[in-house]
């Protein structure tokens, strides 16, 4: 027996990748934004999609600089990551809020968030308006884990704070182990 759900609701059968903090920069302020809404597109070059929507500042910072980083974080940000999805950067600076530290990025201007477990630096390949939402279409210029962190894959089962993958609504999930076809 099936559940049949409201096509609105589609997206969270696969909503689940993990949540990210996607920093930005106006050439004054940067801000943290997080999604959910993320995914590779290819691999030749290398580039990866962020939705956000049209209502967000993030979007404003990334239109004028066509660059944004895409911060990993862990469970032991999960209050801060909530915090950056649920307030506006526009009248704020969320990492002075936060508290999360800003780190010098290797290829953008955009911060890193030092906190978090990997860095993923992006400049806009191409970007589509679907309805009130932009898909940003990212060329990775560098991607960057916590050293022991990464061996063929992201090696959650070696992650104290696990990286959270939200559900929708106020529910997330954290990974449990790596599996491989052998196990």
């Amino acid at each position: 027996m099936k559940k049949y759900l409201k096509l609105d609701k589609a997206h969270l059968l696969i909503n689940h990748g993990p949540v990210c903090l996607i920093t930005s920069y106006d050439g004054k302020k940067a801000n943290i934004m997080t999604v959910a809404w993320t995914t590779p597109i290819n691999w030749e070059p290398p580039l990866i999609g962020v939705v956000i929507g049209e209502q967000a500042y993030s979007l404003k910072n990334i239109l004028k600089t066509n660059e944004f980083a895409i911060n990993i974080p862990t469970r032991k940000i999960l209050k801060e990551t909530i915090f950056c999805g649920s307030t506006s950067g526009k009248n704020i600076d969320k990492f002075k809020e936060t508290g999360l530290t800003k780190c010098q990025a290797d290829k953008i201007k955009v911060p890193l968030i030092k906190e978090c477990i990997g860095h993923i630096e992006c400049r806009v390949f191409k970007k589509y308006k679907f309805g009130d939402s932009v898909l940003f279409i990212g060329e990775v210029l560098s991607a960057s884990v916590d050293d022991d962190l990464f061996d063929k894959c992201l090696r959650v089962d070696k992650l104290a704070g696990k990286t959270l993958h939200h559900l929708g609504g106020k529910y997330f999930t954290i990974p449990e182990k790596i599996i491989s076809e052998r196990s």
